[in-house]
């Protein structure tokens, strides 16, 4: 089904995952002239193409996430106090969903933090799912627990004229990336008064009189934060919100790749939920992206609005996504 969303699983530049793209193996086939960029991140700025972009012929080209090489234009790679940070674009001539986009990898697997088309609204991932919840909240701040370069906001600020955003990212690097290669600058000066964007520890995050909504995208290392298997993190986020408030959370999946490999993606997300189900008991409700039920999902809390109401209120390409929400207590 075209509407529906792709699960953003760590990118693969067939045939090696994009977290091994610049291991010296990789290098071998992409051999990468660059330099370095006078700000303060030291964005290492690779040239837009290789001088070797050819693939062995023994090498396995089918993929289901791959992409050749040769449509994949490397933009920076460095490593930050919390991440290894890598931007990369991908051609619109490449046969994948991706064409066209540029994306914003974090960890050592690689996971997708945010992307950006150039000639395109939506992104068919979860981050259309979050451009769904401001129609769903009352008047008032809506938070970001997890800002990355600004995926969700773009979205949200486009969308809803009304609403303002108070973003929170840990790592100053990724807010320095969003600047530099997503627009973040832009959107910052178009959008005064509406979007504030803070440094630091995102589960401190607060506002006078509540927020009306909380976004929560809150990974470390490949993997959702532990303090969110923790039912004090949730009781603590409740209690963040005004009056009819809700949260909505990317609680990932099988999909997401943890550099810990005994932080097995479905076992978090399993005991995420639980733990949201201990706070918000049976007004929990998740939506499974894609056509694999176990890979990626989001979750959100409070009673579901009535859906035809919801439907009316979104733009016709993320009407979709209203019908897909299961409540929790039926999953466990």
């Amino acid at each position: 089904m075209s509407s529906l969303p792709h699960q953003i699983r760590p990118l693969n530049i067939y045939p090696f995952q994009i977290s091994r793209l610049f291991s010296s193996t990789y290098q071998k086939v992409m051999n990468f002239p660059h330099k370095i960029t006078p700000i303060s991140t030291q964005f290492q700025i690779l040239a837009a193409k290789s001088r070797e972009n050819h693939l062995t012929q023994t090498q396995n080209n089918s993929q289901e996430d791959g992409i050749p090489s040769d449509h994949v234009k490397v933009l920076a790679k460095f490593k930050s106090k919390y991440n290894h940070i890598r931007v990369i674009e991908v051609s619109r001539r490449a046969d994948h969903p991706f064409a066209g986009s540029r994306l914003l990898l974090l960890d050592k697997p690689g996971n997708i933090h945010s992307i950006s088309f150039l000639f395109k609204q939506f992104t068919k991932t979860y981050f259309d799912v979050f451009a769904t919840f401001p129609s769903i909240i009352p008047p008032g701040p809506l938070g970001i627990l997890g800002f990355g370069a600004g995926s969700a906001a773009y979205l949200i600020l486009e969308l809803y004229p009304q609403v303002s955003i108070h973003g929170w990212e840990l790592d100053p690097s990724v807010i320095s990336i969003g600047r530099e290669f997503f627009d973040l600058s832009k959107l910052e000066k178009e959008n005064l008064g509406r979007l504030f964007v803070y440094i630091g520890d995102a589960l401190e995050a607060n506002v006078v009189d509540g927020f009306a909504g909380i976004l929560v995208d809150l990974f470390c290392k490949g993997s959702l934060i532990p303090e969110l298997q923790d039912r004090s993190t949730w009781e603590k986020l409740k209690k963040r919100l005004k009056k009819g408030g809700r949260i909505m959370v990317n609680v990932g999946g099988s999909c997401v790749e943890s550099e810990d490999l005994q932080r097995d993606g479905k076992l978090v997300m399993e005991e995420t939920l639980k733990s949201m189900h201990c706070v918000f008991a049976d007004q929990v409700f998740v939506l499974n992206l894609g056509n694999r039920k176990e890979d990626s999902s989001i979750a959100l809390t409070g009673y579901l609005p009535d859906l035809d109401a919801w439907k009316q209120v979104l733009p016709p390409a993320l009407r979709c996504y209203v019908n897909m929400w299961t409540p929790l207590s039926k999953m466990i």
